[in-house]
């Protein structure tokens, strides 16, 4: 295993030397090293090769221990939370989210569900949990419980959509986000998840903005990141995005991400759900 993450780290350092590019806007680079070539072929290979034994399962296992463990001020477990399924449904759930929850009057994704039902069911405070970083406090545990809601879903056709009013109006919002340029560097989402056939260092890039993108984009997050060593949650991926921009760092579990959120989701819907996944 350490032998593996010592590759992974190797492919990751590697990858910094390169540039977000596209086929239409740099030939030299792209000729050089060809969208599906041989730099992407190898990180797929090494994907393949710990497929077997990828770590999030590590979390997974801990996240399923944390929701069955009576827990908190108030001693109960998070089997009773509703994930928008009924309480205590979590076969399928991640499927559907985000999606509008009537008892808190929001659209929310599967962190921020977790934290109100924390709150609510177990009787922790919701702020210290925004307000702590990642891999931190009590938001560990929502990490951990993040792998094994999503491995509950595996293997399953994302159904994400817009019904309510509610829905719709963090759609159009997350849409408005994606493409929102601004910054010190003139950067948006779309601007490097708008176009076929982009990459940024080793990595091709998916088009958020059609179904067979979205549906790689979405349907592989969250994910153990092998250059870090740990298991990223899709709230700590789009941070890490806005950190690329030059953004302020965005308030976690925000109505701003979880719009981009939605955006993502509904865009990818019909697509596979293959998270927990791997990545560089």
């Amino acid at each position: 295993m350490k032998a593996r993450i010592l590759y992974g780290v190797i492919i990751g350092l590697f990858a910094v030397l390169q540039g977000c590019s596209s086929p239409a806007k740099n030939e030299a680079s792209t000729a050089a090293t060809p969208t599906g070539g041989a730099p992407t072929d190898e990180i797929e290979k090494y994907r393949a090769m710990i497929a077997d034994g990828n770590p999030a399962d590590l979390y997974e296992a801990a996240g399923e221990d944390i929701w069955k463990k009576p827990m908190g001020p108030k001693n109960v477990s998070l089997e009773k939370c509703d994930l928008g399924m009924g309480p205590g449904v979590v076969k399928g759930a991640y499927t559907q989210l985000p999606k509008y929850f009537k008892d808190t009057n929001k659209v929310q994704d599967l962190e921020s569900r977790l934290v109100t039902c924390m709150e609510k069911l177990q009787g922790y405070n919701s702020q210290e949990i925004i307000k702590a970083g990642f891999e931190k406090g009590k938001r560990k545990d929502v990490e951990a419980v993040v792998a094994y809601i999503v491995a509950e879903s595996k293997g399953m056709k994302i159904n994400t959509v817009a019904k309510h009013p509610k829905e719709k109006e963090m759609y159009d919002l997350g849409k408005k986000s994606f493409f929102y340029q601004g910054g010190p560097m003139d950067f948006s989402c779309a601007s490097c998840h708008s176009e076929n056939g982009k990459r940024i260092r080793l990595q091709d890039l998916p088009n958020i903005t059609e179904q067979k993108g979205a549906a790689l984009g979405w349907g592989y997050w969250p994910a153990y990141r092998v250059s870090s060593g740990n298991f990223w949650t899709m709230q700590r991926r789009l941070n890490d995005c806005y950190r690329q921009q030059r953004f302020p760092e965005p308030i976690y579990i925000s109505d701003d991400t979880i719009a981009v959120s939605l955006y993502m989701a509904i865009n990818a819907k019909g697509g596979t759900m293959n998270a927990p996944g791997l990545k560089r």
